[in-house]
């Protein structure tokens, strides 16, 4: 039988545990982890944590069993995505309690259209990712192999904290991608959830079905990027597969209560035909719906795909179009300034219930259960009261500040 490894929250819980309080203060502080930790870090590093997810093969190696990548490493070897490592015998996470730095956005710039529309959202990433996109948009983080990209360190209970004193509805991973430091993203979601923040994924859903099962029983609302349709365009942008991809969305979609919506990057000459649109738009409604959210965004050229150039307003029109005709209720440009590809209509009567520019709210014409007031049809998503103004605003935030205060909701 191949050696599982063990869990990171027993860890964690011991290190809350401790007499010098919270884990929040040992990461901030910088103090050594408890002697629980410490086998699994002979530096006695405090944001290296085990894991659950690896098995040890009869070569020697070690396999990382979190995502399709699979990756199968000798002692001292890090896995594509950067952050997780093998160390004495196990897999580790190197991350845990790391973050590139926080910023508080519009929900809507997740893209989330459908999820508590206008509330302002937490936003963290860290560094690495599990695929290797040439067009990366976030590739200084995504690609980080510099672990001084991981400047802010943040206790799960303080990330909450920072998100209710700051008006948050919720607290997204993102900015790379949050399957790599699943540990951490699922205790941040569970200290969220015990002062009412709500969770957000903003994922390309290249992850396992058993870690994956664990990791969305902890997120309330997911993107997925769906980077394009065809094996071809995974292998050849990616290094990645299409097909995982796609069973993480029928996952979501059929067997989870996360609300999700989908976006495609369309990159000139790469993804963006018209044959490829149609494709793409009628398998979601055939195997996921037509009530799924889906945002064509636009490419501008960056990282490692500098000779396409970059995405013209009219391709995001003519894939929106495409979308609609196949039956898709909700499809959205980004990227572009577009009200009318932004903003969305009842799919039952074609009233115009909310009125986006940009990320700025204008007309609201949801009630506060999410029904269309001018035909009463229920909308799908997730709606609790008016919209929030948040509006476009991008604010940083520095979660050191919010590290000592105390963790009940009723003394904070």
């Amino acid at each position: 039988m191949p050696a599982v490894g063990p869990h990171w929250r027993d860890v964690a819980a011991s290190l809350r545990a401790t007499p010098a309080g919270t884990i929040g203060r040992r990461l901030l502080t910088g103090r050594p982890p408890p002697l629980a930790a410490r086998a699994y870090d002979s530096a006695v590093d405090p944001f290296t944590v085990p894991t659950t997810y690896w098995h040890r093969l009869d070569d020697g190696r070690v396999q990382c069993d979190l995502c399709p990548r699979e990756c199968r490493l000798h002692e001292g070897q890090r896995g594509l995505c950067f952050v997780r490592a093998r160390h004495d015998d196990a897999i580790v996470l190197t991350s845990y309690g790391r973050s590139s730095g926080f910023c508080v956005d519009p929900i809507e710039k997740k893209p989330l259209n459908h999820f508590l529309p206008g509330s302002a959202v937490l936003s963290f990433g860290t560094a690495g990712c599990n695929l290797a996109c040439r067009f990366c948009q976030n590739w200084d983080i995504s690609k980080s192999r510099e672990i001084d990209t991981l400047a802010d360190a943040a206790a799960p209970e303080a990330i909450a904290r920072a998100a209710r004193r700051l008006g948050c509805a919720s607290v997204a991973f993102t900015y790379n991608d949050p399957v790599i430091f699943a540990e951490y993203a699922m205790d941040v979601a569970d200290a969220c959830h015990a002062l009412g923040i709500r969770s957000v994924a903003v994922t390309a859903g290249y992850m396992n079905p058993a870690p994956r099962a664990d990791f969305y029983r902890h997120i309330d609302a997911a993107n997925v990027d769906l980077k394009g349709f065809t094996e071809s365009f995974y292998a050849d942008l990616c290094a990645g597969r299409l097909e995982p991809v796609l069973d993480t969305l029928r996952y979501l979609v059929h067997q989870t209560r996360v609300w999700v919506e989908i976006t495609t990057l369309l990159i000139p000459g790469y993804n963006d035909s018209d044959e490829e649109i149609d494709r793409l738009t009628r398998w979601v409604v055939d195997e996921l719906g037509p009530e799924v959210p889906l945002h064509f965004s636009a490419f501008h050229p960056d990282y490692r795909l500098l000779d396409a150039p970059p995405t013209p307003p009219t391709t995001l029109a003519r894939a929106r179009g495409i979308a609609m005709a196949n039956g898709i209720r909700y499809a959205y440009t980004g990227n572009v300034q577009d009200r009318n590809g932004q903003s969305t209509r009842c799919h039952a009567c074609g009233a115009l219930l909310v009125e986006r520019d940009w990320y700025e709210i204008g007309a609201y014409r949801l009630s506060d259960d999410g029904r269309c007031r001018a035909c009463g049809v229920q909308i799908p998503g997730v709606f609790a009261g008016p919209a929030g103004r948040w509006g476009s605003r991008r604010l940083p935030v520095r979660i050191a500040a919010f590290a000592a205060e105390p963790a009940h909701p009723d003394r904070a």
